[in-house]
C-alpha cells in the first residue's frame, strides 16, 4: 500500500483539514500529514506518540517502513539537517513518517475525547474550543468519587506513577474539566471556573496556574503529557488497525509515561 492510501485511512478518523480549520479559527499552528516520504510501498507501521530513537529501533526490528506519530516530527521550519538527526535517519533508512496532531486531538472520538472517557466522563456538557467536525477542551459530569480514590483510578487508567495531584483528598469530585496535552492557560482555567468543575486535568502546567485553580477551590491533576495523550492515541490505533491492510503495532514508552 502506498503512503497516500495510508493517509486516507487515517483521515477517516479526522482529516488534516480539521487541523487547518482549528488553526485558522484559534490562531494556532500545526504541521500534520505526510512529513517524511521515502517514496516506497508501505509494508508495516508502528504507531507512537513521538519519534524517538527507541521507536526507530522498534521499526527496524520489525522490518517496517512507516512510523505514525501524534506529535509532528517536523514542527517549525528546518534550517539544518545533520547526521544523526532522527528525521535524517528516517530518510537514510527508508522509513516514512505521518504525523496526525491537532486533527487527532480535536476529532469527535479523538485524543481529547478519550481523555474525557478515561477520566470517567461520557458526554461533554460544554466544550472550550468547538470547530465544525470536532472540539477541544471539555467539561463533564462523572460518578461522584472522593478525590483520594479518584487519584488511584487516574494512575491505573493512564498507566503512570508520575501524575501530580493537588487539593483536598476528601473533596467529592462530580464534575471534571480536562484538556489533552499542554491545555492549561487563562481561557481553560476560566472555562473550568465558569462551568463548576471540581477538578482540572491537563499537562505541562505552570505553577501560577495550579495555585490559581486551588485558590478557586478546584483540585488539580497534572498528568504527564505522554500519559494524557498516548492513552487516546492508542484507542484510535486499536479502532483503525484492522482497516489499515498492513501489519502494525503500537509503541508505548514507559520511560515517558
Amino acid at each position: 500500500m502506498n503512503l497516500t492510501s495510508i493517509l486516507k485511512k487515517l483521515e477517516e478518523v479526522a482529516p488534516v483539514a480539521l487541523s487547518n480549520a482549528f488553526c485558522k479559527t484559534y490562531s494556532m499552528y500545526d504541521n500534520s500529514g505526510i512529513l517524511v516520504d521515502c517514496g516506497t510501498e508501505i509494508n508495516g507501521a508502528v504507531f507512537s506518540l513521538d519519534l524517538t530513537d527507541e521507536v526507530l529501533a522498534e521499526v527496524e526490528k520489525l522490518g517496517y517502513n512507516l512510523i505514525v506519530t501524534h506529535h509532528p516530527v517536523i514542527f517549525g521550519g528546518i534550517q539544518h539537517i545533520y547526521a544523526g538527526d532522527l528525521v535524517a535517519e528516517c530518510f537514510r533508512k527508508g522509513i516514512s513518517v505521518i504525523s496526525m496532531h491537532l486533527n487527532f486531538d480535536a476529532a469527535p472520538e479523538g485524543v481529547d475525547y478519550h481523555l474525557m472517557c478515561g477520566l470517567g466522563g461520557n458526554t461533554a456538557i460544554k466544550v472550550l474550543e468547538p470547530v465544525e467536525g470536532g472540539a477541544y477542551g471539555r467539561v463533564y459530569d462523572i460518578k461522584p468519587i472522593v478525590f483520594g480514590d479518584y487519584k488511584k483510578h487516574v494512575n491505573k487508567t493512564f498507566s503512570t506513577d508520575r501524575a501530580l495531584f493537588y487539593g483536598d483528598d476528601n473533596k467529592i469530585i462530580k464534575r471534571v474539566a480536562s484538556f489533552c496535552g499542554a491545555g492549561s492557560g487563562n481561557s481553560s482555567i476560566n472555562f473550568a471556573k465558569a462551568n463548576g468543575a471540581d477538578v482540572f486535568v491537563s499537562s505541562d502546567m505552570k505553577h501560577h496556574e495550579i495555585t490559581a485553580l486551588l485558590h478557586n477551590g478546584i483540585n488539580v491533576i497534572h498528568l504527564t503529557h505522554y500519559s494524557a495523550e498516548s492513552y487516546g492515541f492508542n484507542k484510535i490505533y486499536l479502532k483503525i488497525k484492522d482497516g489499515l491492510q498492513i501489519p502494525s503495532s503500537f509503541y508505548f514508552d514507559k520511560g515517558l509515561a
